[in-house]
């Protein structure tokens, strides 16, 4: 477990890093004379990058190990931060958000590590624990990003430079490579990024392509409605950008307190296949309920505990469902290409990302307030349909198997006594 240590520290310093930078952007890009659609260029920026690089990060790490690719894509991001110090015009800051998302890339890479460096029936709960540390991270960067302006226009991004070289010559001492020498000779003469994006697509069947296409189906309906909530949260509740922060807080503890304590527990008792439909379920619940809440006359605690419960369903079911999503993805795969379809599934997710939010937001402007929010909750709880009959695929059905192949080599040796 020493390695998952290291990387949800790594994951760690990386957000904290990346969240110095991201809620600065904004500020930067209008004091450089960005209009609307040149700061939401620049914003969308970062994921075209990482949804081109992902598989490539991923294939990378499957031929020459994962060590390298991760460091490679930690200096990237240290490159992007000094970019961000001193860009002086739009293009040097969409420049930084290329750069930064095509080091951004190396998550399959990440996920990836922690599958190889944690058996199979512990997967779900590292990966788990590896979305707690990044959480942690976005909680965090934001705050040091705040304090580090008043120290001047470069300060921040040359900060979050020098946590990114420390980052690398931490990794570089510290993570032993998980990768095999024979698994990374087999990877090299494995199928290409190419022909692997078209087979999630020409062959929707396959366990791989239906994991994927769940995860990029309820990422999409889960962040198409992230900005939404905040207007939301303002039209009903009269949040304003003073007590904005408050609420993300608050989501962002409840997904460190899911993940380290309650995840692993879960797949414990039901595995994984288990665990990412109740996931699925609450977090459509979630979503299709939070319209239904609004301000009571009376005490207004009543409302704001209404709204919390409806809101705590949304960490409760990612935490179960995109962990254990990924760890079946990494048992169903060889292990010459986890780190490929690990990058796919970032991929895939990262399309859904960018395609869905435009039309949740036509669905607000055009059908009212509830619209989007019930939209992501059809979406995510259409996943149900995609996932049957993957059971077969998750750690509660290979441990019964290996229990029932345990039991019968038992009763051999006792007649063979």
């Amino acid at each position: 477990m020493s390695k998952l240590w290291v990387l949800m520290f790594t994951a760690f310093v990386d957000m904290v890093g990346s969240l110095i930078i991201i809620p600065l952007l904004p500020f930067y890009a209008e004091h450089l004379g960005a209009n609307g659609f040149e700061l939401t260029i620049i914003v969308a920026s970062f994921s075209a990058a990482q949804l081109l690089s992902a598989p490539l990060w991923g294939r990378v790490s499957d031929k020459y190990g994962r060590r390298p690719a991760l460091i490679a894509g930690l200096i990237a991001s240290v490159i992007s931060y000094i970019i961000f110090a001193y860009a002086d015009s739009i293009w040097l800051l969409l420049a930084s958000r290329l750069v930064q998302g095509a080091g951004g890339g190396t998550t399959g890479v990440i996920q990836a590590y922690v599958a190889d460096s944690v058996e199979p029936k512990n997967r779900a709960r590292g990966l788990g624990w590896l979305s707690a540390a990044t959480n942690l991270g976005v909680m965090l960067g934001p705050v040091i990003g705040s304090g580090t302006t008043l120290l001047g226009t470069h300060a921040p991004g040359l900060i979050a430079a020098g946590l990114g070289a420390l980052n690398v010559m931490f990794v570089w001492f510290f993570l032993t490579e998980s990768y095999g020498v024979a698994a990374r000779a087999k990877a090299r003469v494995r199928q290409s990024v190419r022909s692997a994006v078209l087979r999630v697509v020409r062959a929707p069947r396959e366990a791989s392509s239906r994991l994927i296409c769940i995860y990029a189906l309820a990422i999409g309906g889960f962040y198409g409605i992230t900005a939404l909530l905040t207007l939301f949260l303002n039209d009903r509740f009269h949040v304003t950008e003073q007590t904005i922060g408050f609420f993300f807080v608050y989501m962002g503890g409840l997904n460190v307190l899911f993940r380290l304590a309650l995840l692993g527990r879960v797949v414990d008792r039901l595995g994984e296949a288990r665990t990412s439909r109740l996931g699925t379920m609450l977090l459509a619940s979630g979503l299709f309920l939070i319209p239904f809440t609004r301000p009571v006359p009376l005490p207004g605690l009543l409302s704001m505990l209404e709204l919390g419960l409806a809101t705590a369903l949304i960490p409760l079911g990612t935490t179960l469902t995109f962990p254990s999503v990924t760890a079946m993805l990494s048992q169903v795969v060889a292990d010459d290409e986890r780190g490929l379809y690990l990058g796919l599934q970032q991929t895939y997710g990262g399309i859904s990302r960018v395609v869905y939010p435009p039309l949740a937001g036509l669905a607000w402007d055009h059908l009212g307030i509830p619209f989007p929010f019930w939209m992501s909750a059809v979406i995510v709880a259409g996943t149900l349909i995609i996932g049957r009959g993957l059971k077969g695929y998750a750690r509660d059905e290979v441990a019964e198997v290996e229990r029932a192949a345990e039991r019968e080599a038992g009763k051999e040796a006792v007649v063979g006594e």
